[in-house]
């Protein structure tokens, strides 16, 4: 199903979760919650769409329950809440992350989403997750990663992400 999502020209909408509301338009698109009660839009070029991002990290590793984490970067003044801020739950931390910087997640309060992770390092920006993303034709275009971090870290049998920068630690900072 991937390689169809990364040749069609149009959105790729399956039901996963359970909401089926999420959107994309060229320069827009929403995050949802696997409840749907939360749901971002976000841009999906620049100037608001930073960057795109693997990242093998032993603390993205832990908080994700997986071996590595996809994300992309978006700033602050083009990110909307559209619905479930208020559902949102915070744990910040700043002993496992790298910098020392605080890393404050933002997760659903009802199914435990990781929606987005804030970090005192990078001010007026969110770091939010590809696989939160409704429309996965998304995933294989316009966020798909460019850089992978903490190749270091990485597990020994997965391979590095083809034609995407290698960094050893990392990437910003």
């Amino acid at each position: 199903m991937a390689g169809a999502a990364s040749e069609s020209k149009t959105t790729y909408i399956p039901l996963a979760g359970c909401v089926d509301d999420g959107w994309s338009k060229d320069d827009e698109a929403t995050a949802t919650c696997f409840c749907g009660a939360v749901q971002l839009a976000f841009p999906t070029q620049g100037p608001g769409l930073v960057d795109t991002f693997i990242c093998n990290c032993t603390d993205c590793r832990k908080i994700t329950a997986s071996m590595f984490a996809s994300n992309f970067i978006v700033s602050d003044t083009h990110l909307a809440h559209l619905r479930g801020r208020d559902n949102l739950k915070t744990f910040a931390q700043s002993r496992s992350i790298a910098s020392g910087n605080t890393m404050t997640n933002y997760f659903c309060s009802t199914c435990g989403t990781l929606m987005y992770r804030v970090g005192s390092g990078f001010p007026g920006k969110s770091i939010l997750r590809i696989g939160t993303v409704d429309d996965f034709h998304l995933h294989e275009t316009k966020l798909r990663p460019r850089v992978e971090q903490f190749t270091k870290d990485r597990v020994g049998w997965l391979r590095a992400a083809e034609d995407v920068k290698q960094v050893e630690g990392s990437a910003y900072g």
